[in-house]
This record gives C-alpha cells, sequence and structure tokens, in this order.
C-alpha cells in the first residue's frame, strides 16, 4: 500500500493534521494509523473538555501562539459544523495573600497573549460569578469554554473520509524502516509505504520516534489525573469553571472544578505517576514500561526535585478525604459524600534527560519524518493549528 503520508496516531492532533493536508493538498494520498479500535481513545477522549484560551502560556512559545490561532479556528469549525460549545468563562482564585503575585503574573501573560476582557475581580467580585467560591482575589477568564473533544474528533475523521482519506483502525506500529526513496511504517498485520511520516503517537510518540532515531533527549513520562464528579444535589456550588492559582514549578494546573457540556460538575485533577503509559487505573501496571520509568535519569531527577510534591499527590490519590480537602480551599462547602468516583486520564509528560519537564510544545523534523514528541494541553483547543503548521511543513518536505 503505497501513500504520499502515513500520519501514526488517530488521537485529535493527527486527525487534524491529516485533515489539514487534505485540505491543503487534496490530490494527496494520506492514510492514519490508528493502534485502537476506535479514534480519539487516550488523551483526546479522557481530558475535562476545556476550550482554554491561551491565558497561561509564555507569550511567543509554540503553546501560546498555537492556542490563540486554534482557538479562533476550532470555533469557526464547530458553528460551521453544528458541533455544541459553550464559552461560559472562568475565574483562577487566590485563596491566599501569598498566591497573589503569581496570579498577577498570569494575568499579565494573558493580556501580553492579546486576551481582551480578561480583569482582576476581587472578593466580592468572585462571589458575584462563583457564589459558593472561596477567594481573596481572581482572574475572570471570558474566553474559556466547555466541549466535547471525542465529538470534535469524530468531525475530523468524517472530514478525511469526505476528502478520500483513508483511517486504518487496529494498525499499532512495530516499526519503521527508511527505503532509498521512501519509508516503510510496518504494523502488527500490515505494510504501508509512504514519502513522509507523521509521529502523532502521544503516549507513545517518543517510542515511535526511537523506531529512526535513538538520539531522543526526551522520554514520556504518564502521569494519571484522577477525578470526581459532584452529586447531582450539590451541582448548584459551581456555576461554570474554577481553577487554583497553579504552582509556577509544576506544569500542572491543581485541582479544579469544571462543568461539562453534556451536563454534571467534574473535580479533579491530582498527578500521579501512572504505573502504565496507558494506566488509567492503580491497577493497571505494565512492568517493563514502570522500569523505564523509574530507571530513566531524568525522572530520577524530576523525583528528586518534586518529591515533596509528589507525595502528596499520592497521597491524594489513595485518601478522598485529603482530595476533599484541596477542593475545600476553592469551595468550603464541598464535603466528602459529595464527592462520587469520575473518570481518569493519562497526560504523556515530556522529560529530558536533564530533568526538565518540557514546557511546549515539541515538533521536530527528520530526513521524511516529522515528530510531534510533547503535545500536552492546550493540544484539544489548538488542533487545527497544530494540524495546520505540521501539514505546512509536511507539504515543504514533499
Amino acid at each position: 500500500m503505497v501513500y504520499d503520508v502515513v500520519v501514526i496516531g488517530g488521537g485529535i492532533v493527527g486527525l487534524a493534521t491529516a485533515m489539514k493536508l487534505l485540505e491543503q493538498q487534496p490530490a494527496l494520498k494520506v492514510v492514519v494509523l490508528e493502534k485502537e479500535s476506535r479514534i480519539a481513545q487516550h488523551q483526546t477522549g479522557n481530558n475535562s473538555g476545556v476550550i482554554h484560551s491561551g491565558v497561561y502560556y509564555k507569550p511567543g512559545s509554540l503553546k501560546a501562539k498555537n492556542c490563540l490561532e486554534g482557538y479562533k479556528m476550532l470555533l469557526e469549525f464547530c458553528k460551521a459544523e453544528n458541533i455544541p460549545f459553550e464559552i461560559c468563562g472562568k475565574i483562577i482564585v487566590a485563596v491566599s495573600e501569598n498566591e497573589i503575585g503569581q496570579l498577577q503574573n498570569i494575568y499579565a501573560r494573558g493580556v501580553e497573549n492579546g486576551l481582551t476582557g480578561i480583569k482582576l475581580i476581587d472578593k466580592e467580585e468572585i462571589k458575584a460569578i462563583e457564589p459558593h467560591c472561596a477567594g481573596v482575589k481572581g482572574i475572570f477568564v471570558p474566553q474559556t469554554g466547555i466541549i466535547n473533544y471525542t465529538e470534535v474528533s469524530k468531525r475530523y475523521f468524517e472530514k478525511i473520509i469526505a476528502a478520500k482519506g483513508e483511517i486504518r483502525l487496529g494498525e499499532k506500529v512495530v516499526d519503521i524502516q527508511q527505503q532509498p526513496s521512501s519509508i516503510k511504517v510496518i504494523t502488527a498485520t500490515n505494510e504501508f509505504e509512504t514519502r513522509l511520516v507523521v509521529n502523532c503517537a502521544g503516549l507513545y510518540s517518543d517510542k515511535i520516534a526511537a523506531l529512526t532515531n535513538a538520539n531522543i533527549n526526551i522520554k514520556i513520562i504518564p502521569f494519571r489525573g484522577e477525578y470526581y464528579v459532584l452529586k447531582k444535589t450539590k451541582e448548584h456550588l459551581v456555576k461554570n469553571l474554577i481553577y487554583p492559582v497553579p504552582d509556577p514549578a509544576f506544569p500542572f494546573l491543581g485541582v479544579h472544578f469544571t462543568r461539562f457540556i453534556e451536563g454534571g460538575v467534574e473535580a479533579g485533577p491530582n498527578a500521579v505517576l501512572a504505573y502504565a503509559r496507558e494506566g488509567y487505573t492503580k491497577s493497571k501496571i505494565n512492568l517493563p514500561e514502570l522500569f523505564e520509568t523509574l530507571t530513566f535519569s531524568g525522572f530520577i531527577k524530576v523525583a528528586k526535585k518534586y518529591w515533596k510534591t509528589g507525595a502528596a499527590e499520592i497521597y491524594r490519590s489513595y485518601s478522598k478525604a485529603a482530595f476533599t480537602t484541596a477542593l475545600q480551599r476553592l469551595i468550603p462547602e464541598v464535603q466528602k459524600n459529595d464527592l462520587m468516583p469520575g473518570e481518569a486520564g493519562v497526560r504523556a509528560s515530556a522529560i529530558d534527560a536533564e530533568g526538565n519537564m518540557v514546557d511546549d510544545f515539541v515538533i521536530e523534523q527528520q530526513q521524511n519524518i516529522i515528530h510531534v514528541l510533547n503535545s500536552p494541553s492546550p493540544a484539544a483547543t489548538a488542533s487545527l493549528s497544530i494540524g495546520k503548521h505540521i501539514s505546512e511543513m509536511a507539504i515543504k518536505m514533499l
């Protein structure tokens, strides 16, 4: 089977890339290879469904640029395709005086990134937006919204098929072989010859990259985010979205409250090391993957640096009372018996050998392969912009 482009990974970034390739060059023969029996099974299908505004990201970074552009593209796409979404806004809340400095830094970033209408709010204004929320100061971000990214991915899928692209499910890539004038992508059941490969394999992006490049400097470390949901009688405590001030040294946003587009309110996530790359439960253990994580020099350095934060996250994972206490910083009325177990997701966090948690998107070119090595949040919001960027790179390479 001969193609112009093979995209590895049927998550939202891989699908957006294939769709944008076919929009720009309809004659291209494009196939998406997905190892699961359905698209969007992992990071895409297990996130909290937030349309991110771009308020947190370093101005000029790939995250900031792609989130801001992708946000507009996503809303236009959803309006044209009648995909439900809601721009409801969110508040980021400082619950103590010592968080106000970091809160003001986030506000300054939002302004520098061009967000209009965001404003610093005081205790009374917090209560006017979220009557049950505690806080001494906050930021109101009107651009933030909610959506179901699995539904968005399904529409990308339909667009690819309509444009004569292919999506092959159940095709786990096991090898990539460079030929004199092409590349052979070998799955567990088939072989695909192509002029160009785009690696959008998410939790396994480093593994796919290592098939052709032994010098990849980063490794994907899986962190599980566990959620609770508020029981129906307590959903009134949250109007829209409530976030804490994040720890600037730790690349996670902290436990927060998120309303679903379909209804209901989610509370979480924590961030604990997963014992498998697709370890959505505490009992899911992949010993070779866990051993690889625990012996990786970069992870050992990260663990030494953040062991106190990591220990607190693990404790909260096993203690509902501790999880409740963290949520009570934002909404004091929330009680332990108000929380029911929710779903969990696994975030692919890229860590380099020096022990740095890679914060920005990482997209690297290697001969006739493009590797998307790090695409954490806000990749779903930014998917159309990332897809456009990768497709433009690919077309130049072709």
